[in-house]
């Protein structure tokens, strides 16, 4: 937990992190890739208040890129939710990169530089690029053993990443000569993510970085039949990231946070476009954060917001530093069989918030379990059925209202009771918030099912005169969170707890129980 602190006090935030044995400012740190291709870039990134960055992967040779390099995809009016790019290591020549690196560590001594690494595997290469790249300054080195495309054709990248005596090594050879941290960049494009965490490990890194980008054909243009993105017509895999990949590299940093033959410091990586995904992966046991497709999309200016809401957030929640809160949700990811089977919730529905658009209603008779019934209900009929159901809401506001009118007027100024010369007494001022919070929200809540198209007034979600009212079958429901998580009315459907008055139970626990014959079998719910 973080430190307690009275209400009313905003504790001081301080972002700076301790990333091993690197300090940044903050844990906001620019990934590896195009926006840190250059000095000018990584300049600028610094100077907007990124605290961090990963410079794009270096060789002792210069490769060649192709035209086009990136495909989208875009979702329901949004653009760029995943993002492809067949783009390879920088084919800038090595001794420009390390030139521009030392200027800007020189420039900016308080932030975290790191360099990516990709060289064929020799020993001797290895060594050669990391004696000069610590001497052009770095803080530490990634290793990149995730690019998919371009360089594993070449025996580097993922196709060192996917096996684990390659990666052990490789970090071995690196590990004889480096003076700095050496970090391991996995990839995601493998079984279990373990496995190459563990050998990476094993060779001596220091940290890991994860995810790279994942494998894939962003799709096929159908005027063309080309695929996208094509180079004259053709194309390859390639790496894809963006805010789709953040499920996924949650899970692998999780799984790496939490494998007791790891246990080396992560800078999380995969889907981070605003702060509440950063807090997400430091949550689960990211110490930094690595930022890539959001700054591509967005501009370096992304980072207040970062920051700011990470501050904000922090300070809600008592936290003075990073440190109070990385891995806090770590230990709540377990195995499937570790759930209890007796946690029940249902779901319920908010008839004054309910829109009457039947999405939850058909998601889940169509698509899970029908436990939602629907019901015609003529237009005056719902209409007053709306209005009793906020007049009740209203009459609970109403009774708080008495409740905190009477704690003031029991206390009164200086202990004294109010209610005389002049002033409203606390029954009074509890009836005239009744009466105005049930006549206000009677009235309102019709008004906004109502609506007026030329000289008729019509009810929203009616036909034929009649509106569909939606509710659940609490009995049959398995409470699954689809309806609530397919309406598009905030607050309407939420997930209520029931209590089973029976133990928490595991699925393990219920195998042993049931070999013992201490316990009957669960049936399953009754469904159409």
């Amino acid at each position: 937990m973080g430190r307690p602190f009275h209400a009313g006090h905003t504790p001081d935030v301080d972002l700076c992190i301790d990333f091993c044995g690197v300090r940044a400012p903050n844990p906001f740190w620019l990934a590896s890739g195009p926006p840190t291709n250059s000095e000018y870039q990584v300049r600028r990134a610094f100077e907007a208040g990124w605290g961090g960055a990963v410079w794009k992967t270096i060789s002792n040779e210069p490769i060649v890129n192709v035209s086009a390099r990136y495909g989208g995809v875009d979702y329901d009016g949004r653009k760029l939710m995943g993002l492809n790019n067949i783009e390879l290591i920088t084919d800038r020549p090595l001794e420009v990169n390390l030139r521009e690196i030392r200027n800007v560590k020189r420039a900016f001594p308080d932030r975290a530089l790191f360099v990516s690494l990709m060289v064929e595997s020799k020993r001797e290469t290895w060594h050669e690029i990391v004696k000069r790249t610590e001497d052009a300054g770095a803080d530490g080195i990634e290793l990149n053993f995730g690019c998919p495309h371009g360089m594993s054709e070449r025996g580097q990248g993922s196709a060192v990443g996917q096996v684990p005596d390659y990666t052990c090594m490789i970090v071995e050879w690196v590990k004889q000569v480096a003076r700095t941290p050496v970090m391991v960049k996995l990839t995601p494009n493998i079984t279990d993510i373990r496995a190459i965490g563990r050998a990476a490990r094993r060779g001596g890194a220091d940290a890991l970085s994860l995810i790279n980008t994942l494998n894939s054909i962003m799709g096929v243009d159908l005027d063309t039949l080309y695929p996208k993105p094509h180079v004259a017509g053709r194309g390859s895999h390639g790496g894809y990231c963006g805010p789709a990949v953040r499920p996924i590299a949650l899970h692998m940093v999780s799984q790496i946070a939490t494998d007791p033959q790891i246990g080396l410091p992560i800078s999380g990586i995969g889907g981070i476009q605003a702060w509440p995904d950063a807090v997400e992966h430091m949550l689960l046991g990211a110490t930094s954060v690595q930022v890539c497709t959001a700054v591509m999309h967005y501009g370096f200016r992304i980072i207040d917001h970062l920051i700011d809401g990470m501050k904000n957030w922090m300070r809600g929640k008592g936290f003075a530093r990073p440190g109070d809160f990385m891995g806090k949700s770590a230990a709540r990811i377990v195995d499937w069989g570790e759930l209890d089977l007796n946690y029940k919730i249902v779901a319920e529905i908010d008839q004054t918030k309910c829109i009457n658009c039947g999405l939850c209603y058909i998601a889940c008779e169509d698509g899970c379990h029908q436990s939602i019934r629907i019901e015609r209900v003529a237009v005056d009929e719902y209409l007053r059925r709306v209005g009793d159901a906020h007049a009740m809401g209203a009459g609970r506001e109403a009774v708080a209202a008495h409740h905190r009118s009477a704690k003031v007027s029991a206390e009164g100024w200086h202990g004294r009771r109010i209610g005389s010369h002049g002033r409203p007494s606390a029954d009074g001022a509890a009836r005239v918030v009744a009466d105005r919070a049930v006549g206000n929200g009677t009235r309102h809540s019709v008004e906004d099912r109502t609506f007026v198209s030329g000289t008729k007034q019509y009810v929203h979600g009616a036909g034929d005169g009649y509106v569909n009212v939606y509710t659940i079958k609490q009995d049959a429901c398995v409470g699954c969170n689809m309806c609530a998580l397919v309406c598009p009315a905030e607050g309407c459907i939420t997930m209520r707890e029931v209590p089973t008055g029976k133990p928490a139970m595991s699925w393990r626990e219920y195998q042993e129980l049931l070999a013992a014959g201490k316990i009957e079998p669960i049936q399953p719910p009754q469904h159409r």
